[in-house]
C-alpha cells in the first residue's frame, strides 16, 4: 500500500508452536528452503548469515520437534556430503508460506480498516519517547521569531492551544525547526505554578493555560496536580502541600497553569 512517511503499516511474525516451544519461524524456514536448494547445511548456513553450528542447532531441533524429520543428512563430513529436504521438509515449507500469505492478507485488511493512522503513528511516537519531564504537548509550529541570540517558538496544540518557548538560535538551526513542521513541547512538572482566575492576570510569565482540576494527589510534602486544559491536554503540576491547602483545589474546580517561555523545551522526531 502507499503510504506516507507518517502513516503506519503492519508487520508481523508467524511461528509454529508445539509444546509451548517455538518450533518454526520465519528464520527457520528460510534456512530450510536454502538447504533445499544447495544441498548443504554448510552452503545454507553462510547463505543466511549463521555459523554451521548453528544451523546444525537449528536443524537438529526442527527433527527433534517434528512428527518426522524435516531434514535427512547424507553420507560426508563438515561442508560435504549432501543434505536434503524430505518430503514432510517440503510440505512444511508449503504449509507455512500458506498462513504467511493468510496472515499477509490479515494484516492488509488491518491497515485498510485503520484508514489514515498519522494520528496513530504521531500518538504512538509520543507514548515512546523516554524523558523524565512530565508534561509532553505535541502540536505544530505556528510561529518561530528570532532575536540576536534567542528565538520565541510558538507551538500550537491540537486542542487550540499555543505554547511559548524561548530557545537559542542555535538550537532552532540544529533540529531544523520551520513553521507548519511536527513538534513536542516539554516542560517539567516542578516548572508549573498553579493559581486561581488568572486569565487576565499581569504576569511576566508567557505560558498560562487554564482548565479544570482533573486530579489532586496530596502528599506530605508535595501535591501533584492534573488539569485539563482541553483538546485531551492535561499538565501536571508539582507545588507544595502548603500551597495546595491554600488553593483549597479540588477535582472538578477552576484552575490555571503558568510557566515561563524558558522552561519549555522543545524536541521533534
Amino acid at each position: 500500500m502507499n503510504r506516507n512517511k507518517e502513516s503506519i503499516g503492519l508487520e508481523g511474525d508467524i511461528w509454529f508452536r508445539k509444546s509451548q516451544n517455538r518450533f518454526l519461524g520465519g528464520d527457520r524456514i528460510a534456512l530450510l528452503e536454502k538447504i533445499d536448494e544447495l544441498g548443504s547445511i554448510n552452503s545454507a548456513a553462510k547463505a543466511v548469515g549463521i555459523s554451521y553450528k548453528t544451523a546444525w542447532h537449528l536443524v537438529n531441533m526442527m527433527n527433534n520437534l517434528s512428527e518426522k524429520p524435516l531434514v535427512d543428512r547424507m553420507t560426508g563430513g563438515k561442508g560435504g556430503g549432501g543434505t536434503v529436504l524430505t518430503k514432510n521438509g517440503k510440505q512444511v515449507i508449503e504449509q507455512y508460506r500458506v498462513v504467511q500469505d493468510e496472515h499477509r492478507k490479515f494484516l492488509e485488511n488491518l491497515e485498510v480498516r485503520l484508514g489514515d493512522t498519522a494520528d496513530l503513528y504521531s500518538f504512538l511516537r509520543r507514548i515512546s519517547m523516554r524523558i523524565s519531564a512530565r508534561n509532553v504537548f505535541s502540536g505544530k509550529i505556528e510561529e518561530i521569531r528570532k532575536g540576536a541570540v534567542n528565538a520565541e517558538v510558538v507551538l500550537a496544540l491540537t486542542g487550540g492551544q499555543h505554547i511559548a518557548s524561548i530557545i537559542t538560535n542555535g538550537a532552532v538551526d540544529n533540529l531544523g525547526l520551520k513553521k507548519g513542521m511536527s513538534a513536542y513541547a516539554i516542560v517539567k512538572s516542578n516548572s508549573v505554578i498553579v493559581g486561581r482566575e488568572l486569565h487576565d492576570a499581569n504576569l511576566s510569565a508567557r505560558n498560562i493555560m487554564c482548565g479544570t482540576v482533573q486530579q489532586v494527589i496530596d502528599g506530605p510534602v508535595s501535591s501533584e496536580i492534573d488539569i485539563a486544559i482541553g483538546g485531551g491536554n492535561i499538565i501536571s503540576a508539582i507545588i507544595t502541600h502548603t500551597s495546595c491547602e491554600k488553593l483549597e483545589l479540588k477535582e472538578g474546580e477552576h484552575a490555571c497553569a503558568l510557566f515561563k517561555a524558558s522552561s519549555v523545551i522543545i524536541g521533534v522526531n
